[in-house]
């Protein structure tokens, strides 16, 4: 192993560290072979992201909520059957990888687990 730690490759923390045979990053808890970051290829690599029903989505695709939706300092959520416009993928926040603005509640975002194309 060389004497600089390779960057975490979830969250880019320099502060990864040995244990046994894999990387860890205290960080964000990941851990990884640092073989398999060396095999993976670099680049664009463009992410496939499916909805509730394993249709494909895209930037700017309008897409329906599926089921009701709790959001936090709201009194009612997200009902089923909102539709959303002009999504934005992006890479995932805790599970949430689309990034959109729902009418009446502003921007946020989802998963794409809880939407299906429209």
């Amino acid at each position: 192993m060389s004497d600089v730690a390779p960057l975490c490759p979830e969250c880019s923390s320099e502060h990864a560290y040995e244990m046994g045979a894999l990387m860890v990053c205290p960080m964000c808890g990941h851990e990884w072979a640092p073989e398999d970051v060396a095999a993976e290829p670099e680049g664009d690599v463009s992410r496939v992201v499916k909805d509730a029903v394993g249709n494909l989505l895209a930037d700017g695709d309008s897409v329906v909520v599926t089921t009701s939706i709790k959001v936090k300092g709201s009194p009612a959520g997200i009902k089923a059957g909102t539709k959303v416009r002009g999504i934005r993928l992006i890479d995932p926040v805790n599970g949430h990888d689309i990034d959109c603005k729902v009418d009446g509640f502003g921007a946020m975002l989802l998963k794409s687990s809880l939407v299906k194309k429209a």
